[in-house]
């Protein structure tokens, strides 16, 4: 699992977002369309790029954004907007996060010091993978960075132990090539996914950014429940597959045990 690129090629501008008639015609749905303009690669945005991207009226933006600005949402940087620390305070209250993140970092942490590669622990969203908590230094991935399910290591994890209609609504989604060695022939995923079933391990081998590739295991919070993804992710010249392999599929299991535990512990 490699976490470059986030949403789009590099040399692609970032377009309005896809919106249907109710997101533009309420307050609520158009401040959803500012606030998703940012990117992971965004810093700020001036009015003019939150206009573009929303598709949002500039008298709208204007004043929704001030709102934005006295709720914490957006802070003000110069003439241009960033996201506020409102929403990162707000995404901390998160239940689901807060629980997956105290029982895996102890055991990333772990998992960085056997291996002193990245370490990326990640769950199902849509039809990506939603990377909640990160340990290491490489630089392209990050906490809320999000990657396709069909070309990485842990969404082929995520995907081999969902129901089939969620990989049949990524077929529909089309297989999009990050690199030239992504699988984009369905029988090709398929086959991978039936052996990460059966291994309980997925290998990824330079499909989001060459001259990388991740290895990964999946998380249970009950014997048969999928909760997330573990991986590491390192380059290809450095990466011990019989090594690795053994530390994450004990960290995976003393996830999934801390995790069984403290649902029993809630019941």
């Amino acid at each position: 699992m490699t976490v470059v690129p986030f949403a789009r090629p590099a040399t692609d501008l970032p377009l309005a977002p896809q919106h249907d008639a109710d997101a533009m015609n309420s307050v609520l749905g158009k401040a959803r369309l500012i606030i998703e303009s940012f990117t992971a690669e965004d810093d700020v945005l001036s009015l003019a790029e939150l206009v573009r991207r929303s598709g949002v009226a500039k008298a709208s933006v204007h004043r929704l954004a001030q709102e934005l600005l006295e709720w914490g949402v957006l802070e003000r940087v110069g003439n241009r907007y960033r996201l506020g620390l409102r929403l990162f305070e707000i995404g901390q209250r998160v239940p689901r996060q807060r629980t997956l993140r105290e029982a895996a970092l102890p055991y990333m942490e772990d998992l960085l010091i056997a291996t002193q590669e990245a370490v990326h622990f990640a769950i199902h969203d849509g039809l990506d993978v939603l990377y909640v908590e990160k340990r290491g230094i490489q630089k392209r991935s990050r906490v809320a960075g999000r990657l396709p399910l069909y070309c990485t290591a842990t969404g082929k994890v995520i995907l081999a132990f969902s129901p089939p209609s969620l990989f049949r609504e990524v077929l529909d989604n089309g297989l999009r090539p990050l690199t030239r060695k992504t699988i984009v022939q369905p029988g090709l995923l398929r086959a991978q996914l039936d052996k990460a079933r059966d291994e309980r391990l997925a290998v990824e081998v330079e499909e989001t950014r060459l001259g990388y590739m991740s290895v990964a295991v999946p998380v249970f919070s009950t014997p048969t429940t999928l909760a997330a993804a573990l991986s590491i992710t390192a380059p290809t010249c450095r990466m011990n597959i019989v090594r690795f392999t053994a530390a994450l599929r004990t960290a995976g299991l003393g996830i999934s045990r801390a995790l069984q535990a403290q649902a029993q512990a809630q019941a």
